[in-house]
């Protein structure tokens, strides 16, 4: 990995942060060490369930960026998530079809809470 890819991917997790912080919650870069940790990319300690995995290219190959995340999220036993985005574009999430019905039905939330339109 090169270095402005590694910049260019730590420009990514910060902005992808500052979405969760203007969003209400309290977000964090996550510990990086060469990426081979499984470490998340970002920590939200409101969204203990969440494994996100972000990615800030123009090219993105999605089915490696979400088998990462679940292998990674594997280790855990968290929601792999990933959230991405290209140059110039909004951010995108996608995760696999299981865990977003479980999300609906709020089978991760300690508190009872359930997704619902209003």
């Amino acid at each position: 990995m090169s270095v402005n890819s590694r910049a260019k991917g730590a420009r990514g997790e910060r902005e992808f942060r500052d979405l969760l912080r203007d969003a209400g919650y309290s977000a964090r870069r996550g510990q990086q060490f060469s990426g081979n940790n499984g470490d998340p990319d970002v920590v939200c300690g409101s969204l203990p369930w969440a494994h996100w995995e972000v990615k800030c290219v123009e090219r993105l190959n999605l089915g490696n960026a979400i088998a990462q995340a679940k292998h990674d999220a594997a280790k855990r036993g968290t929601v792999p998530i990933v959230a991405h985005t290209r140059k110039f574009q909004g951010w995108n999430i996608t995760l696999p079809w299981e865990d977003f019905t479980e999300i609906l039905r709020g089978d991760h939330l300690d508190d009872g809470y359930r997704c619902s339109k209003i």
